[in-house]
């Protein structure tokens, strides 16, 4: 069988900029094992295969693979198969905003694609989660020390390290400036040897309110023992948890708030992710992520029946 996919920046308005991700439009017929192999095989951070069957109520299903496994939900695929689905005709922008419904492991999500002259633009999809925020961390030496970072650029005045998990657990570690979280290197031997595994996370969200950039307010990044030294992947899936804690500082009055959060820079696919969330004092916390997409390339995979 031959199957038609394509290849979408994401979090970008520049081509070789952002994430990218592979959308196959069509995939029904594939097996699961096909799909990890694809995935595998294109060896992108996400690669998504959408469902039609049994979706006579619109809804579109999701699978979405990394090279190495299934992921059940993830920010990024979101904004790449709407973009995708409504490129290749699948998805028809009639009207000014255009509503879809994905279904991924993790459940249903509810997206928006913005109609600029029939093609799409900013796409925004909406979650809602039950954090849990933890104020329990490790000692700033031992922060300093697994991020290779200087002790004193650890932000103690308006933030505080703390621990938050909307279903997956991150360590959000503040510092002061931008260039400290671009400078930042993760010391897989000074992180054995502290107290951080023991917090359960594998994952730390190193950011600052700090960046040279005019449309964004907050630079993050994310490393860790499982991701490589020189890498800067996509942070998308942690901004729901980004979102918990910046609501968990009592200087944030309630109210709706709109940031916008870039990952890497002009030399390293720099991302633009635009976060929105309602700030209640509740335990549940709604949230609005949004981005624009480009378009890379498209093509045609041949996949055998049986795969060994």
């Amino acid at each position: 069988m031959k199957y038609t996919y394509y290849i979408a920046d994401v979090f970008t308005k520049q081509i070789f900029s952002g994430a990218q991700v592979a959308v196959f439009p069509k995939a029904d017929g594939l097996k699961c094992q096909q799909m990890q192999l694809i995935a595998r095989e294109l060896n992108l951070t996400e690669t998504v295969f959408v469902l039609h069957k049994n979706n006579d109520d619109g809804k579109r299903r999701m699978r979405i693979f990394s090279p190495k496994a299934e992921i059940n939900f993830a920010g990024h695929p979101i904004i790449a198969t709407a973009f995708v689905l409504a490129t290749c005709g699948d998805i028809v922008l009639s009207e000014a905003f255009t509503p879809v419904v994905f279904e991924q492991n993790s459940g249903l999500i509810n997206a928006t694609i913005t109609n600029v002259d029939g093609k799409p633009g900013f796409i925004q999809f909406t979650g809602k989660v039950s954090p849990i925020v933890d104020r329990f961390a490790p000692p700033n030496g031992e922060l300093a020390s697994f991020l290779s970072i200087p002790e004193a650029q650890i932000d103690t005045k308006k933030y505080s390290t703390r621990l938050v998990s909307c279903g997956f657990p991150y360590l959000i570690v503040p510092v002061y400036n931008y260039e400290t979280v671009r400078n930042a290197r993760f010391n897989f031997q000074a992180w054995s040897q502290s107290i951080a595994p023991q917090t359960a996370a594998q994952e730390i969200l190193l950011f600052s309110a700090k960046t040279p950039f005019a449309d964004a307010d907050f630079n993050a990044r994310l490393l860790g023992s499982n991701i490589g030294l020189q890498d800067d992947p996509p942070v998308g899936t942690a901004m729901p948890a980004f979102a918990a804690y910046l609501c968990s500082f009592e200087h944030l009055q309630k109210g709706t708030y709109t940031f916008a959060v870039d990952r890497g820079d002009e030399k390293s696919r720099r991302s633009v992710i635009n976060l929105e969330m309602d700030h209640k004092g509740e335990d549940s916390l709604t949230y609005r992520i949004g981005g624009e997409a480009v378009l890379v390339a498209e093509g045609v995979m041949t996949v055998p029946d049986a795969l060994s």
